[in-house]
């Protein structure tokens, strides 16, 4: 009998080794796409996905400042922050397709499998590079904040895409760009390659949640736009805000109009 798609997705959300839930996540992709699953939903998805032992999680207030400057400490303290939005960001992909791609159908499924893949690629490398810098993921602690969106659209696959793909990822479209020149600057140029790599990915992944908000919309009866911004205000507890870097926005699919109306 043929593996589910559902127990395969849910089997990599719930390891906790950090080399193994990226191997893995990307095993459920290339046996998706090869069709060695069966699109089948006959488990749930967790709460809460595995996490391993390190990092140690805090909520933001506890989360240490960040000095600025070029200093050796400041510049692992932003690769290991990037890791760990890379390696939440694989949990938050694995959610979407196993808990709504029953009711969203199989290309939903394909889209945020090759976020998920993508996403395990991210962290791969940043953590590689963290590495190279004599440090490692996990060595320091990080933001337990990031999940909070899935917990909270667990029930709302219009209010998920709202607010992951269309506002969380959307912001680091905005903030990426400054950082690879401030990297580049630092003589980093290995580092500044993979943000450049993770920025181009990042404008696929924007475009798929922002594609199948539209499909939603339009099942639902109701104009994107105004959806949008009611589920946004609704479910985000942060700010929309400038600047924003409205050529990438827009090739992901978000148009200046929808987003300044929150700004």
């Amino acid at each position: 009998m043929q593996p589910t798609i559902a127990a395969a997705i849910r089997g990599a959300l719930m390891e906790r080794d950090v080399r193994t839930k990226v191997m893995t996540t990307r095993k459920v992709a290339r046996d998706w796409q090869r069709g060695k699953l069966a699109f089948a939903f006959d488990v749930e998805m967790p709460e809460t996905p595995g996490r391993p032992d390190a990092p140690e999680l805090l909520m933001p207030g506890r989360m240490p400042k960040r000095r600025k400057g070029g200093s050796e400490r400041g510049r692992i303290a932003l690769w290991h922050a990037l890791a760990h939005i890379e390696f939440v960001a694989i949990d938050l992909a694995l959610d979407m397709a196993g808990r709504f791609g029953a009711a969203m159908g199989r290309q939903f499924v394909s889209d945020f499998l090759k976020v998920a893949a993508d996403e395990a690629m991210h962290f791969a490398l940043l953590d590689r590079h963290l590495r190279t810098s004599g440090s490692h993921y996990g060595a320091l602690p990080a933001h337990d904040g990031l999940w909070s969106a899935a917990h909270e659209t667990r029930h709302d696959v219009a209010a998920r895409l709202a607010v992951v793909p269309m506002v969380l990822e959307a912001r680091g479209l905005d903030v990426t760009p400054m950082t690879i020149d401030r990297v580049r600057a630092a003589g980093d140029e290995r580092g500044a390659q993979i943000l450049e790599r993770i920025l181009d990915d990042e404008i696929a992944h924007v475009r798929f949640g922002a594609n199948h908000f539209a499909d939603c919309a339009e099942r639902m009866g109701e104009q994107a736009g105004e959806l949008w911004k009611s589920l946004v205000s609704r479910y985000f507890h942060g700010q929309v805000k400038p600047p924003f870097n409205d050529s990438a926005r827009l090739a992901a699919g978000l148009s200046r109009d929808l987003y300044t109306a929150l700004a």
